[in-house]
């Protein structure tokens, strides 16, 4: 009897086990939605993140696919990331034209005091749930405006955020290899014209992943680098294949990667170490403090900076350079902190007993160009050969709006006149 038990329990796991992969892989559709008459004229656009790509990426590893796209279509010399250089704010940054302290993701992780909740990007209640997001992502412009969206795993695709989601998403998961996606995405561009997305986003994690375990200069690296630029040679292949017309794809990332000195690591300030007089919140390459006594943030500044090493900077928040978007002026949901320490790289802050990967991301890119980010256009909105200086990540927004004609209605920080002239007849 207790054979049989253990045989039906085995076969009980199992199942519960399948299902639960199939869930986590399954696409969901949203139902009745379909295109608008308006929509159904307006052209394709394929927006791809590959996640820790850096600027120089391409050339370096000879990414022949993406320099043949790209020479012949648009090319910028660079693009630079929002302040911090990290995963979560800058894709939120690129998919609603905001900077992190505007629209909130303000970190990977971090605390909300005002309603005294934590966000962990790896906590899939969090990441699902809008009400951390600030801001109208595209997708959801998109589909209040009549025009049908697609995503498959980009930040903040699988919740309400902007009140709306994407017609056809995915829950974030790494079991996709990057050919699955691409069949992916091909089925999504044969399905009926009413029914079919004329925005997909689409993101890519396995550079930043190479990146950041071997470091920047590693064949792996390179080995990703190939990886994805081959499935980039795919999708572009298979998309001509399907005879579509007006199809434009932009090449995104969302920072860039540094090797770190993770054998001579920067200590966490003695002081911090009090938990009743603080929280402190640890990127490696951000240290945000929270004092809890707002009496105690100016005597507690002049002695972090009193006792200070040559290898980092200590910033009143409030004090921040401008040109970060950083500052108390702009922290819209008071989530930063009031005291900010910032290493000077490749340095990072380690706390006792953790360890740090071989590269990292985070920095301020203006100060440490190994931060800035990839930005490719091409397709039949685009100008051909035209390289272009750089820009701030926060104009891809308004930029993929004038492509698909949709109506900017809220507020945000990029601005259209950054990239309109790359578009044909602008």
């Amino acid at each position: 009897m207790k054979k049989s038990f253990a045989v039906l329990f085995f076969i009980f796991s199992i199942t519960i086990n399948a299902q639960q992969v199939i869930s986590d892989t399954a696409q969901v559709i949203i139902p009745n939605r379909f295109n608008n008459a308006e929509a159904m004229k307006k052209p394709y656009v394929i927006m791809i993140s590959t996640d820790g790509f850096r600027f120089d990426y391409a050339k370096k590893y000879n990414a022949e696919n993406l320099l043949k796209y790209s020479n012949s279509g648009v090319q910028a010399k660079a693009m630079i990331p929002s302040y911090p250089s990290i995963t979560f704010p800058n894709h939120w940054s690129l998919i609603t034209g905001l900077y992190p302290s505007h629209h909130g993701l303000i970190d990977n992780f971090f605390y909300d005091y005002q309603t005294k909740k934590k966000y962990a990007m790896s906590n899939k209640e969090n990441a699902e749930d809008g009400s951390w997001y600030g801001g109208t992502p595209l997708w959801a412009l998109a589909e209040k405006q009549g025009l049908i969206s697609a995503s498959l795993q980009w930040v903040g695709s699988a919740s309400d955020a902007g009140g709306i989601r994407p017609t056809y998403y995915y829950h974030y998961h790494e079991k996709f290899k990057p050919e699955e996606k691409i069949e992916k995405v091909i089925n999504w561009l044969k399905l009926p014209e009413a029914q079919r997305p004329h925005f997909i986003s689409l993101y890519f994690p396995e550079v930043d992943g190479a990146g950041h375990h071997f470091g920047p200069e590693s064949k792996e690296t390179e080995t990703a680098v190939h990886l994805i630029d081959d499935a980039i040679g795919s999708l572009v292949q298979k998309v001509n294949d399907l005879g579509l017309k007006n199809v434009n794809f932009i090449f995104v990332s969302d920072h860039g990667m540094i090797q770190v000195d993770g054998g001579n690591p920067l200590e966490i300030p003695q002081i911090l170490l009090n938990k009743d007089r603080f929280d402190f919140y640890n990127s490696q390459t951000l240290l945000r403090v929270y004092v809890k006594n707002p009496k105690e943030v100016k005597s507690v500044f002049k002695e972090l900076k009193a006792n200070k090493s040559d290898d980092y900077e200590v910033y009143l928040d409030k004090k921040l350079p401008k040109y970060l978007h950083f500052a108390t002026r702009d922290d819209h949901y008071h989530r930063i902190g009031q005291i900010l320490l910032i290493p000077k790289a490749p340095k990072v802050f380690l706390e006792k007993g953790q360890k740090t990967s071989a590269g990292k991301h985070g920095y301020d890119p203006k100060l440490v160009p190994e931060m800035k980010a990839t930005f490719f256009a091409w397709g039949s909105a685009f100008k051909s050969n035209l390289v272009i200086d750089e820009f701030e990540n926060v104009n891809v927004y308004p930029f993929v709006a004038e492509i698909l004609d949709l109506k900017v209605d809220q507020k945000i920080d990029g601005k259209l006149k950054i990239l309109k002239p790359v578009l044909k007849g602008k």
